[in-house]
C-alpha cells in the first residue's frame, strides 16, 4: 500500500503531521519555544545525532517554520528561531504536553510543568469554547466539506 501525498489530501492533520510529526522534529520545536538556539544546544539538549538535527532544522527552515539569523553574540554561528509560522505550532506543542502531564506519568512522578512568566502558575489546560464561552466536546464536532482556505462559511 503506497503513503498518500500529503499535499494531495484535504485533510489539515495529515498535512501537518507530514511537516511536523516526526519524534526530534516535535522535539526541537519543543526546544525552539524557549529562545533563539544554536545547533549545538539543541544538540546537546536532545542527544540527537548530528546528521538527523541537521535534516530536521532543515526541513524546519525549508517549511518556513524556523528561520536562520545571526547568533547574538556576532559569532559566525546561526541561531534558528520560531516565524511566525513557528510561533503558531505553540498550541500543538501546549496541547501534547498537557496531555503527557495527564497521561504520561504515574501517580506521584515529577514533571516540570510549564510557567506562566507573568503570574508563576502553571498554564491553564488547554480548552476550546464556541464564542459564548461553553465548552465544545469531541463527540460535538464533526469534519465538515471541503472548502477553500480563506473562505467564509455561508
Amino acid at each position: 500500500m503506497t503513503r498518500p501525498q500529503a499535499s494531495a489530501t484535504p485533510c489539515p492533520v495529515m498535512r501537518t503531521v507530514d511537516l511536523v510529526g516526526d519524534r526530534w522534529t516535535l522535539l526541537i520545536l519543543r526546544d525552539a519555544f524557549d529562545g533563539p538556539r544554536r545547533f549545538g544546544q539543541f544538540q546537546r539538549s536532545l542527544g540527537i545525532a548530528k546528521n538527523i538535527l541537521s535534516d530536521r532544522l532543515a526541513g524546519l527552515v525549508a517549511a518556513g517554520i524556523l528561520r536562520t539569523e545571526p547568533a547574538a553574540d556576532t559569532t559566525a554561528y546561526l541561531a534558528y528561531t520560531l516565524t511566525e509560522k513557528g510561533r503558531d505550532l505553540f498550541d500543538v506543542v501546549i496541547a501534547l504536553r498537557q496531555w503527557g502531564e495527564r497521561h504520561a506519568f504515574a501517580p506521584g512522578e515529577e514533571y516540570r510543568p510549564l510557567i506562566d512568566q507573568t503570574t508563576g502558575d502553571p498554564l491553564q489546560r488547554l480548552a476550546y469554547t464556541r464564542p459564548d464561552g461553553s465548552p465544545v466536546r469531541p463527540d460535538e464536532t464533526a469534519v465538515g466539506e471541503p472548502r477553500l482556505i480563506g473562505a467564509v462559511a455561508l
